[in-house]
């Protein structure tokens, strides 16, 4: 599974609105709200927001830049060797990283 954020963005948001003791739970971000006592989980649409204004975290550019190498990879094997098949190895590679690149 692709880390669609980056710990220190929602450390970053966490300190700006006062929430406390950030922690991971398989893939979920918890936190104490503001004079909470019970830690929740961050709202969705926070993390969306958080996405949105920082982009791709370092394990999604990891994995483009793989997905990119094996496609131009694949295109050159498939001249040189006059065959389909990387191209198609390449295609279902690719669709399996954007299928996780699903932030939902």
């Amino acid at each position: 599974m692709i880390k669609h954020f980056c710990d220190d963005w929602i450390r970053e948001w966490c300190q700006d609105n006062g929430w406390t003791d950030l922690f991971l739970e398989r893939y979920d971000y918890w936190a104490f709200p503001p004079g909470g006592v019970m830690p929740l989980p961050i709202p969705k649409e926070t993390l969306l927001e958080i996405k949105a204004e920082k982009g791709f975290s370092n394990q999604e550019k990891l994995w483009l830049t793989i997905t990119l190498t094996v496609s131009i990879l694949a295109a050159m094997l498939s001249y040189v060797f006059s065959c389909p098949m990387p191209l198609v190895f390449a295609f279902a590679f690719t669709a399996i990283i954007v299928a996780n690149f699903d932030v939902e």
